[in-house]
């Protein structure tokens, strides 16, 4: 008999590295090239950590070979919270800084210091599918407030209190937006604050992607909005400053402190039971929060980023298939297929057919925990004229769908 695994697992989904993904290994063991668009890793589309980033380090070495404390090593802790008091999160300060394997680890981390049995927590729909995996796998339950692209994907805050219930433990907000690029404006997150402070939740503020912005955009962050209502930001050095692979994220606790006593408490707890984060990547976040600004320039007009967006943006604006919210920030595009072509329309077929015709892999919307299936995301990050290429082929599946249609 085969081994019993957990019974929640077959609630838990992750298409970015999911069925679609092993099929395309697949194919490249039958000697296919692809064009791979399913995840967020600059490292695979030629981006490097900033040299200033590798330098500290390098230089450090000699010294990453203790464990360090649970929260993490004093001076970045003490470089993130000094960031954080310079953008105006109250109370910001290195005790309440923790350091963990990327902010995928700190989620989990987060949520299970948070979650009793049923407990429930609010998400964006769409959500980066980790937040949905985490609370089931925590034994809560996601409850999900609606993105709509007729709102430009931003969330309304009148729905977000209607689904407020006795059971609700937390508010979640992921800002610049993975998968859809929406950036929340700060009257839209003052409300959204306002909704914690009434009904006493715990509010947390996925921001791994704070400086990539787009075409003027500009970044508020949750925590100095929030003042005294208990807030969790999260950031890191995976997207900003392009190191995936080093795994080096933060959670920095801010709000009322007697409030947040025993959550931190609890965080602290699970922190030493995994003894602590990966030590050499600590040693680059202080030259990353205090050297030079790399990012902007990718996302200023001939930047690499901002000129695949301009592909992103044109590529859609051309075909009678695609209709995009253009994305503000962060490294996705999340198009919807429209007309003739949308006609029962299923988008993980449609993924498929593509990879199996076209030899592009992409992610289908649905998993992002959406109600529609209309909808795919694909990520920024290959040169412009690729991600033209790549829309071509997706126009191509798309008008043989909708002759079959007519």
């Amino acid at each position: 008999m085969s081994l019993s695994t957990r019974q929640r697992l077959s609630e838990v989904r992750y298409e970015i590295r999911g069925e679609l993904a092993r099929r395309a290994r697949d194919l490249e063991s039958q000697g296919r090239s692809l064009i791979k668009l399913n995840i967020g890793n600059p490292g695979a589309f030629g981006f490097r950590a900033p040299e200033h980033l590798q330098q500290a380090i390098a230089g450090r070495i000699a010294q990453t070979d203790p464990y360090t404390h649970q929260q993490g090593l004093p001076e970045a802790r003490e470089a993130i919270a000094a960031h954080h008091v310079a953008r105006g999160t109250p109370g910001a300060g290195a005790d309440r800084v923790f350091i963990g394997n990327g902010v995928s680890e700190l989620i989990d981390i987060s949520l299970r210091a948070l979650l009793n049995p049923g407990d429930e927590v609010l998400l964006p729909s769409p959500d980066y599918p980790l937040w949905s995996a985490a609370t089931i796998l925590n034994d809560g339950r996601p409850v999900y407030y609606q993105c709509l692209p007729e709102n430009g994907f931003l969330p309304d805050p009148d729905e977000i209190e209607q689904l407020v219930s006795s059971r609700t433990r937390a508010i979640v907000l992921i800002n610049p937006n993975n998968p859809t690029g929406a950036n929340y404006p700060p009257e839209l997150i003052a409300r959204i604050v306002a909704i914690a402070e009434r009904h006493g939740l715990l509010l947390m503020a996925d921001e791994i992607y704070d400086h990539i912005l787009y075409d003027g955009a500009t970044f508020q962050p949750l925590a100095p909005l929030a003042g005294d209502v208990p807030c969790v930001s999260f950031g890191g050095l995976s997207k900003v400053h392009r190191a995936c692979g080093w795994r080096v994220g933060w959670a920095v606790l801010s709000g009322n402190r007697e409030k947040m006593r025993d959550y931190h408490a609890a965080m602290d707890l699970l922190g030493a039971l995994r003894l602590c984060a990966n030590v050499p990547g600590q040693f680059a976040i202080d030259a990353a929060l205090n050297g030079q600004n790399t990012i902007s320039p990718l996302c200023s007009p001939g930047g690499r980023l901002y000129e695949t967006r301009r592909a992103l943006v044109e590529s859609c604006a051309a075909s009678p298939h695609l209709q995009l919210v253009a994305p503000q920030g962060a490294l996705y595009g999340f198009p919807a297929v429209v007309g003739p072509a949308a006609h029962a329309f299923d988008d993980h077929a449609f993924a498929l057919e593509l990879l199996e015709t076209e030899d592009v892999l992409i992610v289908p919307g649905s998993s992002f925990n959406v109600p529609y299936r209309n909808h795919f995301r694909v990520t920024l990050l290959p040169q412009p004229d690729v991600l033209r290429e790549v829309f071509g082929r997706i126009d191509r599946v798309l008008s043989r769908r909708a002759a079959l249609a007519a």
